[in-house]
């Protein structure tokens, strides 16, 4: 993809929380760093705007994390979760995020929707045409193929997890699986015996 960045350029991020949060919770069991996605999403260009959209729930424990979003410089546009008779529950901020991504097409030169989901393609393609340019950045494993290709740029946020999610810690043990097995081996070769232990559940780097 063949895309143009510069200091000058003007840029809004539209965040999918829950679609960034359940890609990492389902491929990492971490959570999400969301300024440091908001910083890949920028790079060294101007924010205009950066909003978060986010669902109320019922007990509201979720405000510490509205105020930490905040903090780093992203608004947050919120919904109350609806409850449907019979238990059912819906929280869809699916139009809405395109429609502010329309909106804010007319006054930046770059949207940058953090979100893998292909429901957005349509919005790309129409905001593509008002001569604004897409990106995307979200976990590559989780995204859709179509959203991929629609863009004019993809940031793969599974090329470097430990820098946006918090708390990971990447496994290690493969590799101090070969690291052992080579001491195995040069122990038996100098006739000395092996424990045999080749790894363990705490074999992990931050």
């Amino acid at each position: 993809m063949s895309i143009i960045r510069h200091p000058e350029q003007r840029v809004a991020v539209i965040i999918d929380t829950q679609n960034l949060y359940h890609s990492a919770k389902n491929l990492y069991k971490s959570k999400v760093n969301f300024a440091n996605v908001l910083k890949a999403a920028l790079g060294d260009r101007k924010l205009i705007r950066a909003v978060a959209y986010v669902v109320n729930t019922e007990s509201g424990e979720e405000q510490p994390f509205f105020e930490a979003l905040e903090k780093v410089g992203i608004e947050i546009k919120t919904k109350d979760l609806q409850i449907f008779y019979g238990g059912a529950k819906k929280a869809d901020w699916d139009v809405g995020m395109a429609v502010d991504a329309i909106k804010l097409a007319h006054k930046v030169d770059a949207v940058v929707l953090a979100t893998g989901d292909g429901d957005f393609i349509p919005c790309v393609e129409y905001v593509k045409s008002l001569g604004c340019q897409v990106e995307a950045v979200t976990f590559g494993r989780s995204a859709s193929s179509g959203l991929r290709a629609a863009v004019d740029d993809f940031i793969d946020l599974d090329e470097d997890p430990s820098n946006f999610l918090i708390g990971y810690r990447p496994n290690r043990r493969k590799s101090t699986k070969k690291t052992a097995t080579k001491k195995a081996s040069s122990k038996a070769g100098s006739g000395k015996k092996s424990t045999g232990v080749v790894g363990t559940d705490t074999d992990y780097l931050d």
